[in-house]
């Protein structure tokens, strides 16, 4: 799976207002992240992506298809792309998670349509329990679960998420990281993230775009990115606890205990230099 973006420019259609501004980036399989301050782009670029904009200038291609209005074969595209969104339950209308799952499906030739929603729901660790409840009686985590299984059940190969991590606690985040994990893995998904939560980000990313006012400013591996700390401060945008710890020490100590992405490997080095 590619995805290119070649000299893309979009303005907001209300404002006339520049929101990308000429990016271009690739994107391979495993797990990329966009972080940025807030309206810097991130969240359109997951909308171009989606299909359901389109780029004012500039070529989207996933794989051989170019993203444009004018392309008939779009359909074709689209069952290969899923999302979830910042605010799940925005998009539930259905009474069950059942018939949310199953109403996802319509346009989809499934054999067994009943096996199909079990297994998404499955894949998302979310058991046979939840069918018949209500998506809208779910607690956050349980929605953000519920849109993904959503968007597994037609098996796509890219997954789009919007702030998969706002408003779930520690232990959710750890799950939804593990489950990202997981699909990268073991089911081979491009998963493509825009969230500013790096904490959560530098446990799982493969490759991270910065984007600051509608442009992207660095790319690269978590530690080249996520892990810098002066680039992130002065950029404006959170830095990691285990990094913020890291810089402590060296301007403090003068000596570079590492980059960690977990506390508990922090800590094993702190230990070794005080030996």
């Amino acid at each position: 799976m590619e995805i290119i973006f070649e000299n893309v420019y979009y303005k907001n259609k209300i404002t006339n207002e520049d929101i990308l501004k000429g990016i271009n980036f690739k994107i391979n399989k495993g797990i990329n992240v966009f972080i940025g301050p807030s309206g810097s782009g991130k969240t359109t670029i997951l909308k171009l992506l989606e299909t359901m904009m389109f780029a004012d200038y500039g070529t989207v291609k996933i794989n051989d298809y170019i993203i444009e209005r004018k392309n008939k074969s779009l359909d074709k595209v689209r069952p290969q792309i899923g999302i979830v969104y910042q605010n799940p339950e925005t998009q539930f209308f259905m009474n069950t998670v059942k018939e949310e799952i199953s109403f996802a499906l319509t346009n989809y030739e499934h054999k067994d349509k009943e096996k199909k929603i079990k297994e998404a729901l499955k894949q998302v660790g979310l058991n046979n329990e939840y069918l018949n409840r209500n998506p809208f009686e779910l607690s956050a985590s349980e929605q953000k679960l519920l849109s993904l299984a959503i968007s597994l059940a037609f098996n796509p190969q890219i997954i789009l998420l919007d702030s998969p991590f706002k408003n779930l606690d520690n232990n959710k985040k750890n799950q939804l990281i593990n489950l990202l994990k997981m699909l990268k893995y073991r089911y081979k998904k491009t998963i493509i993230i825009a969230d500013n939560d790096t904490d959560s980000l530098f446990k799982l990313a493969d490759k991270v775009f910065i984007i600051n006012k509608g442009k992207i400013i660095k790319e690269g591996t978590k530690e080249e990115t996520i892990g810098n700390y002066e680039l992130l401060r002065r950029y404006d945008i959170n830095i990691p606890k285990t990094v913020n710890f890291s810089y402590i020490v060296k301007e403090k100590t003068g000596k570079h205990i590492g980059i960690r992405d977990e506390i508990n490997d922090l800590i094993k080095d702190v230990y070794k230099h005080v030996k």
